[in-house]
């Protein structure tokens, strides 16, 4: 049989790159030069606090960022948290907080990965959190801890967080730190945010929480202010009572200084040996689940 006279195609640089990489590896290398890249947006971001970031529990930087906004206001020890869509409780923004001894409680959806019960300085209510129950839930997990007031809230639901945040504030709900997720796909001066529905189920789409600007907005109605956005996946805005403003007189007031855009579609992973269920229950004070 006579041989075809078209020379097979060439394989490209990245097929090549695949065949001698294999998919795990190249993912690898990917997450590397991501982080080198988003440790550079750090270092030279206009706003020092996100120098600060580090991750520990949060999905990416925001541990390290609410532990320096803590440092500054001189409570880094013996506060009380609260967060509003947990997961199953191995990586979230608060749990850095019980690390430090704080006591504090946990809403959310989905069953934890570690049995919690047990600990007087812990609570977690499984609800569908909605801003018709927000305030009750509040009050009644704040009962269960035997605490009056909240330091840190936590907010990241994909959905109707503004209105849950605006119930809280409302309701006379006043810690010395917020930190809520919004949308990075729309910059400032961008007001956007989805119509309030109690049974709204994010769909993996950009329908989903407020823009950066309309938190501001309804934050500073409430005498807060804004003073960081996360460097490595633009997510979690960090919002500070005013009255706590002196300490932060080195971080830019405009927003577009302090927004970062969205990067959180750029991870495969994060560079970390994966939170155990046992870590959970040595910082919560439980019982583990054994394995």
């Amino acid at each position: 049989m006579a041989r075809s006279a078209t020379p097979p195609p060439k394989k490209t640089l990245r097929q090549k790159i695949r065949r001698v990489l294999g998919g795990e590896t190249r993912d690898q290398l990917k997450d590397l030069i991501l982080f080198d890249h988003s440790q550079s947006l750090k270092a030279n971001h206009p706003n020092p606090l996100n120098r600060a970031g580090k991750k520990c529990f949060s999905a990416t930087d925001e541990d390290g960022i609410t532990l320096e906004i803590l440092r500054r206001v001189g409570r880094l020890q013996d506060g009380v948290f609260a967060e509003f869509g947990v997961g199953d409780g191995t990586e979230n923004n608060t749990l850095i907080l019980a690390a430090l001894g704080w006591k504090g409680f946990w809403v959310g959806g989905q069953d934890l990965a570690v049995e919690w019960e047990g600990n007087p300085r812990f609570a977690y209510e499984k609800a569908w959190i909605t801003a018709e129950n927000i305030l009750a839930l509040s009050r009644s997990c704040l009962q269960r801890i035997a605490a009056s007031q909240v330091d840190v809230i936590s907010v990241d639901l994909d959905g109707n967080d503004i209105y849950l945040v605006e119930k809280l504030l409302a309701g006379g709900v006043r810690p010395k730190l917020f930190i809520v997720e919004y949308n990075a796909k729309f910059p400032p001066p961008v007001q956007f945010q989805i119509a309030y529905d109690p049974d709204h189920v994010w769909q993996n789409d950009d329908y989903f929480g407020a823009s950066l600007s309309s938190f501001a907005a309804l934050f500073a109605g409430f005498g807060y202010r804004l003073v960081c956005c996360n460097s490595h996946s633009g997510t979690n805005a960090f919002f500070i009572d005013g009255a706590l403003s002196e300490s932060f007189a080195d971080v830019p007031t405009d927003l577009g200084e302090i927004y970062v855009g969205p990067r959180y579609f750029l991870y495969g992973g994060y560079g970390q040996h994966k939170t155990s269920p046992r870590t959970v229950a040595k910082i919560l004070g439980a019982r583990g689940d054994g394995r």
